[in-house]
């Protein structure tokens, strides 16, 4: 399996303190394992910003950095070794594994940190920290600022600088290495296998959650531990409904179906949309909405390369779902009018794509002062126009209601213009149909 490696975290470290004001310090928690019942937990997955920069894979743990120290400017805090719970939890790193296996300068128990972490502070003039983002941690934060206010008169310097951490940390997580980018084309090519197995098992009379099984066990064997968000597996009607996820409506002959899916891979996502016939055929209706789409995709993909602007693949999508949707008699009108009306937003509701990265819909700015973000190497977003016909549109001829298609694909900005990752699933109607009468 593919991982980070060890070299790369120790490296995005320097970068980060490197951007740091002198004397600072920065503090960054562990996600907090999450209940979900009574007291069964949800699978443990760690928080995107501390796993960015640690690789650390538990819970109750705690960053530091110090940009600067002598004894060393990494420094985590961790739960100790204990024989008896890690007999039925499993296996804890500890102190020593944190600073053989994880490359932190100084580690010190959890259950330390309020007396050794105030000290850590003391004399520093800024704190760095993900203020807003965890309540709790906050709290914790103010009450170990507190501690060194209190011994002001004695002569200790509590900071007076607090800033969140967010900017810089983001900013350095949009533009991908060649290491993390390695981690997303496997993610990619396991989703895409997954992709194709359901395509391939598609049938009248599944249901949703049938297919669904279908792209876990994929993911599962390719070694993925978990999906990158909750599955959309959205069958005839569902297909309108963009974030569906009650997944157990029956496959009908004549209806599309519409997947929305990607695992990942060492905390990294895959983002993939397919939609196509459940009998392995397109009506001549769900064909003609399905080519616009595509060929806005394609239209998209020319307008993603160094020195273009975020938004000019929206816009290049929008300009062929309008022109598409008056062709067909959909929309009428002239295009640039519907256009500058967003007349066209009644099918096509939402924008073509996010960024993508540890998060599924991953961090880093959209907008700089106020202008659309120009594109650098190293970015990696989606691309994944639309075209949703509601069934209950009475404006449109009863043969196109329902008629829901999305089609989307995971790309890294290259210096020629971007790679596709997610390639390996068939996209266009002929492959779609061949692919499935073959399963058949």
């Amino acid at each position: 399996m593919i991982h980070i490696p060890k070299a790369e975290y120790t490296r995005r470290r320097k970068a980060l303190m490197a951007q740091m004001e002198p004397n600072s310090i920065a503090i960054l928690p562990a996600a907090a394992v999450a209940i979900r019942n009574r007291d069964v937990e949800h699978v443990y997955r760690q928080d995107s910003d501390f796993q960015y920069l640690s690789g650390f894979p538990e819970p109750e743990a705690v960053i530091v950095l110090m940009p600067g120290r002598q004894h060393g400017e990494y420094v985590l805090f961790c739960r100790e070794r204990n024989a008896e719970r890690e007999l039925w939890d499993g296996l804890r790193a500890g102190t020593e594994g944190a600073i053989r296996d994880f490359g932190a300068d100084d580690a010190f128990p959890i259950t330390d940190i309020d007396d050794i972490l105030p000290g850590l502070i003391e004399g520093r003039d800024r704190v760095y920290s993900a203020m807003g983002s965890n309540a709790e941690f906050d709290r914790h934060l103010m009450e170990w600022i507190n501690v060194i206010r209190s011994k002001a008169h004695l002569g200790a310097q509590p900071p007076n600088e607090f800033v969140a951490l967010d900017h810089l940390l983001h900013d350095m997580r949009l533009y991908k290495s060649a290491a993390e980018v390695k981690v997303m084309r496997e993610a990619a090519r396991i989703s895409c296998a997954a992709h194709v197995k359901a395509m391939q098992a598609s049938r009248a009379g599944l249901y949703e959650f049938s297919l669904e099984a279908e792209l876990d066990y994929e993911f599962r064997k390719g070694g993925a531990k978990m999906p990158a968000y909750g599955s959309i597996v959205a069958a005839g009607r569902n297909s309108c409904i963009l974030h569906y996820q009650q997944n157990d409506a029956v496959l009908k002959d004549g209806d599309l179906v519409l997947i929305d899916a990607g695992c990942e891979i060492d905390c990294y996502a895959s983002d993939i949309t397919r939609t196509w016939p459940v009998s392995g055929k397109f009506s001549p209706e769900q064909k003609a909405i399905y080519e616009i789409v595509l060929a806005s995709q394609e239209a998209a993909f020319a307008e993603i390369a160094p020195d273009k602007h975020w938004n000019q693949a929206h816009e290049a999508t929008v300009r062929v779902i309008t022109a598409g949707l008056v062709k067909l008699g959909l929309l009428q009108g002239d295009v640039d009018e519907l256009i500058a009306s967003e007349a066209y937003k009644v099918f096509y509701m939402h924008r073509a794509g996010h960024w993508l990265g540890m998060d599924v819909h991953d961090v880093g700015e959209y907008k700089v002062g106020g202008e659309w973000r120009v594109l650098e190497v190293g970015m990696a977003l989606t691309v994944e126009p639309g075209i949703y016909i509601s069934p209950d549109n009475q404006n449109v001829a009863k043969k196109w209601r329902g008629i829901g298609v999305r089609i989307e694909d995971d790309v890294v900005v290259t210096k020629q213009g971007c790679e596709i990752l997610t390639g390996g699933v068939p996209k266009t109607v002929a492959d779609i149909e061949a692919l499935m009468a073959a399963a058949r």
